[in-house]
């Protein structure tokens, strides 16, 4: 397999099944931010944290993989003409779903209530989490976008909106494990 093939030199790209596309189309730029985000939770994982969560976020990247795949197909060309599916893989669906909201479920028993918003922040590692969020609510911003012109399995957007609900719960839990303050906003009201 080539890195380079000379064929994006024009400024469009192949999608999953032949179709070729502009760079800057909606499509590309989903799951080219779905990339992004899963190279913040490689960097996530890449740190000092309990093995529990290095596991979690390696199957999260595994299953940000088949998201991308997902997204990267021309909806025309999902099936070959002998009527089976192009991706021979095993989609995002509510397996996965309910794994996330159970990690979920899991650290937020271990964690005060939370009464305010936090601010992002605390320790380096905190930090990512939330960076990695933000990235993740853009690709969900971006993927229901693509989603409205030309629609593909829900549960992808099911699968990436939980995402950004583990990652904000593990920044929490980060921060817990790690004895780090969260500083909480606190609105200044007016005089």
């Amino acid at each position: 397999m080539n890195i380079y093939t000379k064929t994006g030199d024009d400024g469009t790209t192949g999608l999953f099944g032949g179709t070729r596309v502009p760079k800057h189309h909606i499509r590309i730029d989903s799951y080219g931010t779905i990339d992004e985000l899963n190279s913040w939770i490689g960097l996530i994982r890449d740190q000092d944290i309990d093995p529990i969560y290095q596991h979690q976020l390696i199957a999260i990247q595994e299953h940000l993989f088949t998201v991308g795949a997902i997204l990267a197909t021309n909806p025309e060309k999902e099936l070959l003409k002998n009527g089976t599916e192009r991706l021979k893989i095993t989609k995002v669906g509510t397996t996965e779903i309910n794994f996330l909201e159970e990690a979920i479920d899991q650290m937020d028993s271990q964690l005060p209530p939370m009464t305010h918003f936090i601010l992002p922040g605390g320790h380096t590692t905190v930090s990512y989490c939330h960076i990695a969020r933000t990235v993740c609510r853009r690709a969900e911003r971006i993927s229901t976008l693509l989603h409205q012109n030309e629609p593909f399995d829900k549960n992808v957007l099911s699968f990436i909106n939980r995402l950004s609900d583990y990652l904000f719960v593990l920044a929490r839990k980060l921060s817990y494990d790690l004895q780090t303050n969260e500083i909480k906003w606190v609105p200044k009201k007016k005089d």
